[in-house]
C-alpha cells in the first residue's frame, strides 16, 4: 500500500514588537533531519502514525521568545527551509510547527507570508497544516494560505476574526470563562461534519493588523462548520469583560507589601513587565532597583530571591572576581533602558554555575538576605532545579520574584502564595499604556465601548 509523503517544518517565535531586544540566529535552536523526526513525540518508536505516512524532515527552527527577529536571520532560516523542501521532492502534505507569533524587522503578517512561500514550493495539491500556539495570531492571509477550498476532498474551512486583544495572563484556561470556551471548543470538534475547531486569543505584545483573536473550523459539511464557527466567536465576543488576571494583582509596591506581610512561604511575585517567554528582553532592571531600596529585602532578614538578568558583561566580572568576592557591576538595563538603566549593585559572588545550557553561564550575587540570579544569555526560570543549580532553596524562601507572567506549573505548586505585578517593559500587562498603533480599531479592550462587532463566518 502506498503511503502519503509527508513534510515536516517551521518556524516559531513569539516577538515582541515593544521591546528592544533583537532576535537572531544565535537565538535559534535548529533541527534537521532524523533529529527533527525524533523531536516529534507522535514519531516515536511504536506510534501509529509512524506507518501511517512517509515524514519526510525538513527543518525546524525555535526559539525562545524575545524581540522582533532580524531581517537577515529570518531571511537565512526561511531560504534554507524553502531550499531544503524544494530538495526533498513531491510531498503530499506538510506539517508546518509554527508558533504564529512570530515578527521580523520591517515586514508584517511574516507567518503569512512563509505559508505563502511555501505553497508555492509544494504547488497547490499538497495539504497544509500546521500546529500554533494558543497565543498566534491567525489572519486571513494565514488561514487561505494554509488550506484552500476546492474540489477533490479538501476540508471546508471557515474562519472569524474576533476584535478583542488580551494577554494570556487574563485567558489561562485554569480559570473561567476560558476553561469553559475551551470545552466549547470540544463539543464542536465531537460534531458531526466537524474535523477540528480551534480558538486563539492572539499575541497582545505585537503590533500588527493581524494581532486578534481568531476561530477557525473544518469539516466534510458547510452548514456545521459555518454554524459553530459562528457560536465559537460570538460566544468569545460575549465573554470578552469576563476575562481577569490568574491572580490578585498590583503594583510592585502593593505585591511587596502584601507578600511582607503574609505567613504564606514562600510567596511568589510575578515580574511580569519583562517576561522572556512572553518576549520580554529579560534585563529591564527597573523591579530590581525598587528592590534594593526596601531595606526589609536587603536587610538579611529575609530570604528574597530575584530571577534573573540577564547582563553578560556584570556575569564576566563575577566570574574573574570568584566565589566570596565583592563585585561592583552595572546590572540590566542595557537591552531594554527604557524603565531603569543600568543599576549599580556591590555585592558578594555567592555562586558560579558555568555549565547551564541555555543560561551560558548564571552567577548568583548576594545583597543582604537578597539572591540576584545573572545569566550570560536570557533564560527563564520555571523549574525549582534552576534555582537548586545555584545552591538555592526556594521552597525554604521567603520571598521567590520571577521574571514571568502566569506561574508555570512546577512553580504555581511550589508557590504558597503569589501575586503579579503589573511592572513596565516590554511585554507589560497594561496593554494600554504600551501605545499600540498597527492593530485594527475598533479592538476591545482598546475600545470598550466599541459596537458589536460581525462574527458572520467567512468560508476558505
Amino acid at each position: 500500500m502506498t503511503v502519503p509523503r509527508i513534510g515536516i517544518a517551521g518556524i516559531a517565535i513569539e516577538s515582541s514588537t515593544f521591546s528592544p531586544h533583537r532576535s537572531t540566529l544565535a537565538d535559534f535552536r535548529v533541527t534537521r533531519g532524523a533529529d527533527l523526526l525524533a523531536r516529534n513525540p507522535f514519531l516515536a518508536a511504536g506510534a501509529p502514525l509512524t506507518q501511517a505516512a512517509e515524514w519526510v524532515p525538513v527543518l525546524h527552527a525555535v526559539s525562545l521568545p524575545g524581540g522582533a527577529v532580524t531581517e537577515e536571520s529570518y531571511r537565512a532560516l526561511a531560504d534554507e527551509l524553502c531550499q531544503r523542501l524544494c530538495a526533498a521532492g513531491p510531498l503530499d502534505g506538510l506539517l508546518l510547527d509554527l508558533h504564529g507569533a512570530m515578527s521580523v524587522v520591517g515586514r508584517t503578517d511574516v507567518d503569512a507570508g512563509l505559508v505563502e512561500r511555501i505553497r508555492g514550493i509544494v504547488g497547490p495539491s499538497a495539504l497544509l497544516s500546521a500546529s500554533m500556539d494558543l497565543h498566534g495570531n491567525v489572519s486571513r492571509r494565514l488561514a487561505a494560505a494554509l488550506d484552500r477550498l476546492r474540489s477533490g476532498g479538501r476540508p471546508v474551512k471557515a474562519w472569524v476574526p474576533v476584535p478583542v486583544l488580551l494577554p494570556g495572563e487574563k485567558t489561562s484556561t485554569r480559570f473561567e470563562p476560558a476553561r469553559g470556551l475551551h470545552q466549547l471548543v470540544v463539543r464542536a470538534e465531537a460534531a458531526e461534519g466537524v474535523l477540528d475547531a480551534a480558538l486563539w486569543v492572539g499575541y497582545a505584545w505585537a503590533d500588527e493588523p493581524r494581532c486578534q483573536a481568531a476561530v477557525v473550523v473544518t469539516g466534510d459539511r458547510v452548514e456545521p462548520v459555518r454554524a459553530w464557527a459562528g457560536r465559537l466567536a460570538a460566544a468569545y465576543w460575549a465573554a470578552r469583560r469576563d476575562f481577569g488576571f490568574v491572580a490578585p494583582t498590583g503594583t510592585l509596591a502593593e505585591c511587596l507589601e502584601a507578600a511582607l506581610t503574609s505567613p504564606a512561604r514562600p510567596f511568589f511575585i510575578s515580574d511580569s513587565g519583562d517576561n522572556p517567554t512572553a518576549g520580554g528582553a529579560g534585563d529591564t532592571s527597573w523591579s530590581l532597583a525598587e528592590l534594593l531600596t526596601r531595606p526589609e529585602v536587603t536587610g538579611g532578614g529575609l530570604t528574597v530571591i530575584y530571577a534573573a538578568m540577564v547582563d553578560p558583561a556584570a556575569v564576566a566580572v563575577a566570574v574573574a572576581a570568584g566565589v566570596g568576592a565583592t563585585v561592583r557591576v552595572f546590572l540590566g538595563g542595557k537591552i531594554d533602558p527604557g524603565p531603569a538603566g543600568p543599576v549599580e549593585l556591590a555585592a558578594e559572588v555567592i555562586a558560579v554555575d558555568d555549565g547551564d545550557p541555555v543560561a551560558g553561564t548564571a552567577v548568583l550575587l548576594g545583597v543582604g538576605g537578597l539572591r540576584v540570579i545573572v545569566t550570560a544569555r536570557r533564560k527563564p526560570y520555571h523549574l525549582e532545579s534552576d534555582f537548586t543549580a545555584l545552591g538555592l532553596r526556594p521552597l525554604a524562601a521567603d520571598l521567590v520574584i520571577v521574571k514571568i507572567g502566569y506561574l508555570e506549573p512546577e512553580l504555581y505548586r511550589m508557590a504558597a502564595d503569589w501575586r503579579l505585578a503589573l511592572t513596565p517593559g516590554g511585554v507589560d500587562q497594561d496593554l494600554l499604556r504600551l501605545g499600540h498603533r498597527g492593530i485594527v480599531r475598533p479592538m476591545y479592550p482598546f475600545d470598550p465601548d466599541m459596537p458589536d462587532p460581525d462574527l458572520a463566518p467567512e468560508l476558505l
